[in-house]
C-alpha cells in the first residue's frame, strides 16, 4: 500500500495527520476545512441561493458532496452482535505452550501481542440497551507476528445448537417477531420459545442463559469462551485438543433482573460507559488467558463429546491452566471505524492452530467471512486499518471494490519466473492442517454421542448456589409467562422434568401449571454428572471494592468530616465515589464547605453503584422523605442487596422508606465496617423482600 502524493499547495502549509493524510492549515495552525478533494470551503453555514430567499442551486457540489455522503454513513448492521463495545489491548504469553503449539503468540513468553476485544450483546440492535438478559459475544482479533488470529466467542462456554444449518433459525426465533417488529433485545417471546421447545439439544445452553451470567454488572466482570474445541499443533506434527478461556481479575459480577431493567432506563449506555470510564481513569480491564489442554485418548473417555457445541469440559476435570493475560487500555479514536468495522472470524488462525470436526465450528468458518463481505462491501475488508494484519502480508489477489493499494509488475500469479521479490509459499513456516485421517460414509446425520440432552443441563443447575437456582427458576417464569401460547409452556416444563424435578415443579407454580406435563423421552439416559461448583458465579465473586461504584447521597446541611471518611476509606479500598444531590452543581455542607455534585437525584438512581451511603441533616432527611426518588434510591439499594452506610439523617430516611436495618445497613460512623459489608450482596435479605420461584 502506497502513501497519497503530497499535495502543492504554494499558500498554505501541510501537515501529516493519522493515517497518512495530508491536511491543509491555517497561518493560526487550525486544519482547513476542505472537501474530500482537498478543496478549501470558505463557508460551511450556508447553502448556494439564487438569491437571499431564492431556491438552492443544483450546481452547489459542496452541499451535494456532504449530503451524499451523509446519505451513506450507515453500512449493515451485524445480524447478531449488533450491539458491541470494543478496546484496544495487548496479550503478553506468561507460560509457553511449545511442547503443543508452533503459533509464536502460544510460544514466545514476555511478548506482547496489540489486540483488539469487542463484547456485545447478542439479540438486539445497535441502539438496544446495553443490561438485557442475553448472552455477551466476546471476540479478540489478536495482531501476531505471523497474522491476524481471531478468537470469536462469547461469555458462555456452550451454545443452543450443535449444527451451523440450525443457526438462521434460532436467530429467526429469537430476533424480534416479523409480524409485528418486537420484542427487541429478548428471548420473552413466542417464537423464541416455541423454537427451543422443539429442540431439547437447547436445554443446557436455556439454563445458563436464565442464570445471572447473562446479567452481568460490568464487561469487565465477565469470562470468555472460545466454546469450540480447537487443536493445537507442534513442530514435529503432533495435535492436541485445546479450549481457551478468559478469565476478568476483577471476579464475576451480576446485577438482580430488576436492577438491569431499571439501569437500562436510568442510562442504556451502562456498560459502554462502565468500560470507557474505567480506561479513561487508567483502571484498565484485565483477564488471565487459560487453557484446556486434552487429548484424543481423554476425549474418548468423556461421558459426553467435545464436539458439540452444547457441552462443556468441567474444570474439575480438565483443570485450566493460565498461560497469558490480556489487558484492554486504549478506547478506540473512532467507533465506527474500529468497533464498528472490526470484522471478526474463525477462519482467521495462525501457524500452530487449527480447527476441529465440530459441525458448528465448521459452518462458523464460512459465515463469519461471508457476512463481512455483505457489512463491509468487498473482499478488501482486510484493509481497513482495523482489520490489518500488523505484520508484512501480501498475496496476488487484485483489485475489487474499494482496493486501496497500488501492487506494482506485471505478475499477479505464483508460481512464476519473472518477479524475483514476488510472494510465494513458505513449506516450513506457513500455515499446515493437522494430518487426520476421515473415513465414512458420506451423509447427512449426526453421532450418537450428541444424543444426551440433559446431563449437563441437570449438572449445571445443581452446581448452582441455592440463590442462584432462586434467580434461575425465576427467570424461566418471567420469560415463559409472556409466552402466549401455553402448549409452548406446557412442552418446556416437560423438558425441566427431564433436567430436575424440584426446578420443574417450582416453575409451573410460578406459572399456575395444575397439572403437571409428561416429560419428553430422552434420546439417552440422564446421567447423575459429578457437581462443578466452577459453574457457579457467586463463588466466583471476588471480596473486593476494585471497579465498583459508590453513590454518597448528601444535601445541603450534610457533615463534611462523615462524607470525607466515606470517600476516602472507599477509594482506599479501590472503589470509585460519587456523589449525588436533588441539584447538580454544589451542594452546602453544614460547615459551610461547597461539595461538587456528580449527579443529580432524579437521574441518578442508586442502581448504578454497587454501596451507598447516606449522609444527611435532620432536617433534609424530612424533606427528602417527601421525596420519591430519595425514597426510591434507598428503597432500590435494599431490595437490589446492596450495603447502605447511614448517620442519622440518613437512618431516618430509610425509617420513611419502611427499611429495617439488617447486617448489610450499618452506622457510617463504623466506616471500616461499611467498607466491609459494601464489598458483597447480602443475598440472605433476598428471601424477605422479594418472591422468587
Amino acid at each position: 500500500m502506497t502513501s497519497p502524493q503530497m499535495p502543492d499547495f504554494e499558500t498554505k502549509p501541510i501537515t501529516v495527520g493519522k493515517g497518512g493524510e495530508w491536511h491543509q492549515s491555517t497561518s493560526e495552525g487550525q486544519p482547513v476545512l476542505t472537501t474530500n478533494q482537498g478543496l478549501p470551503i470558505a463557508d460551511n453555514q450556508n447553502s448556494l441561493h439564487a438569491n437571499p430567499k431564492g431556491p438552492t442551486l443544483l450546481e452547489d457540489f459542496i452541499l451535494r458532496d456532504k449530503i451524499t455522503h451523509f446519505d451513506h454513513e450507515r453500512i449493515p448492521e451485524r445480524i447478531v452482535h449488533a450491539r458491541g463495545t470494543g478496546a484496544h489491548g495487548l496479550f503478553e504469553l506468561t507460560h509457553s505452550l511449545e511442547k503443543y503449539t508452533t503459533a509464536k503468540v502460544l510460544t514466545e513468553v514476555g511478548v506482547q501481542t496489540p489486540l483488539f476485544t469487542r463484547i456485545s450483546t447478542v439479540a438486539g440492535g445497535s441502539g438496544s440497551a446495553d443490561t438485557p438478559r442475553d448472552v455477551r459475544g466476546f471476540a479478540t482479533k489478536f495482531y501476531t507476528k505471523e497474522g491476524n488470529w481471531d478468537l470469536v466467542g462469547n461469555n458462555i462456554p456452550v451454545f443452543f445448537i450443535q449444527d451451523a444449518i440450525k443457526f438462521p433459525d434460532l436467530i429467526h426465533a429469537v430476533k424480534m417477531e416479523p409480524d409485528r417488529g418486537f420484542p427487541q433485545a429478548a428471548t420473552a417471546h413466542d417464537t423464541f420459545w416455541d423454537f427451543i421447545s422443539l429442540t431439547p439439544e437447547a436445554m443446557h445452553m436455556v439454563m445458563w442463559i436464565m442464570s445471572d451470567r447473562t446479567l452481568p454488572r460490568s464487561l469487565r466482570m465477565i469470562e470468555g469462551f472460545g466454546i469450540h474445541s480447537f487443536r493445537l499443533i507442534n513442530a514435529k506434527g503432533e495435535s492436541t485438543f485445546v479450549k481457551f478461556h478468559w478469565r476478568p481479575k476483577l471476579g464475576l459480577q451480576s446485577t438482580l433482573w430488576d436492577e438491569a431493567v431499571k439501569i437500562a432506563g436510568a442510562d442504556s449506555d451502562f456498560h459502554r460507559r462502565d468500560m470507557f470510564d474505567a480506561i479513561s481513569a487508567g483502571d484498565f480491564p484485565e483477564w488471565d488467558f487459560a487453557v484446556q489442554l486434552f487429548t484424543q485418548a481423554q476425549a474418548d473417555g468423556f461421558p459426553f463429546d467435545h464436539l458439540d457445541a452444547t457441552k462443556l469440559i468441567p474444570e474439575e476435570l480438565v483443570p485450566l491452566q493460565v498461560i497469558g493475560r490480556m489487558v484492554l487500555n486504549r478506547w478506540p479514536d473512532n467507533f465506527f471505524a474500529e468497533t464498528e468495522q472490526v470484522a471478526f472470524c474463525p477462519s482467521h488462525v495462525v501457524p500452530g492452530i487449527d480447527f476441529s470436526n465440530d459441525p458448528l465450528l465448521q459452518g462458523r468458518l464460512f459465515s463469519y467471512l461471508d457476512t463481512q463481505l455483505s457489512r463491509l462491501g468487498s473482499a478488501n475488508f482486510h484493509q481497513i486499518p482495523i482489520n490489518a494484519p500488523q505484520c508484512p502480508f501480501a498475496n496476488h489477489q487484485r483489485d475489487g471494490h474499494m482496493q486501496m493499494s497500488q501492487p506494482t509488475g506485471r505478475v499477479a500469479y505464483e508460481p512464476n519466473t519473472l518477479a524475483a521479490d514476488s510472494p510465494h509459499e513458505q513449506l516450513n513456516t506457513g500455515f499446515r492442517s493437522a494430518a487426520v485421517e476421515e473415513t465414512g460414509a458420506k451423509d447427512r446425520i449426526r453421532a450418537d454421542s450428541f444424543a444426551d440432552h440433559y446431563s449437563q443441563a441437570r449438572q449445571f443447575y445443581l452446581s448452582q448456589s441455592t440463590y442462584e437456582q432462586a434467580h434461575l427458576a425465576s427467570a424461566l417464569v418471567f420469560e415463559l409467562s409472556k409466552v402466549e401460547h401455553p402448549h409452548i409452556r406446557l412442552a418446556m416444563v416437560g423438558h425441566l422434568l427431564n433436567i430436575d424435578d424440584n426446578l420443574a415443579h417450582r416453575v409451573a407454580a410460578g406459572l399456575g401449571i395444575l397439572e403437571m406435563p409428561p416429560a419428553p423421552a430422552a434420546a439417552i439416559a440422564v446421567q447423575s454428572l459429578d457437581l462443578s461448583p466452577a459453574l457457579q458465579l457467586i463463588g466466583k465473586m471476588k471480596n473486593t471494592l476494585e471497579g465498583r461504584v459508590i453513590g454518597i447521597l448528601v444535601a445541603e446541611g450534610s457533615d463534611s468530616d462523615s462524607i470525607d471518611a466515606v470517600k476516602n476509606a472507599a477509594i482506599g479500598a479501590g472503589a470509585k465515589v460519587k456523589i449525588v444531590a436533588t441539584k447538580i452543581g454544589e451542594s452546602k455542607l453544614a460547615d459551610g464547605w461547597l461539595l461538587p455534585v456528580d449527579g443529580q437525584l432524579a437521574g441518578t438512581p442508586s442502581v448504578l453503584f454497587d454501596a451507598i451511603a447516606v449522609i444527611l441533616s435532620g432536617e433534609a432527611a424530612v424533606l427528602l422523605g417527601n421525596e420519591a426518588a430519595a425514597v426510591d434510591f434507598v428503597r432500590d439499594a435494599f431490595n437490589h442487596l446492596k450495603a447502605i452506610g447511614v448517620d442519622s439523617g440518613g437512618l431516618a430516611l430509610l425509617k420513611t422508606a419502611n427499611i429495617e436495618q439488617d447486617n448489610g445497613v450499618v452506622n457510617i460512623n463504623c466506616v471500616d465496617s461499611f467498607i466491609t459489608v459494601a464489598k458483597i450482596r447480602h443475598w440472605e435479605r433476598e428471601a424477605d423482600i422479594r418472591t422468587l420461584a
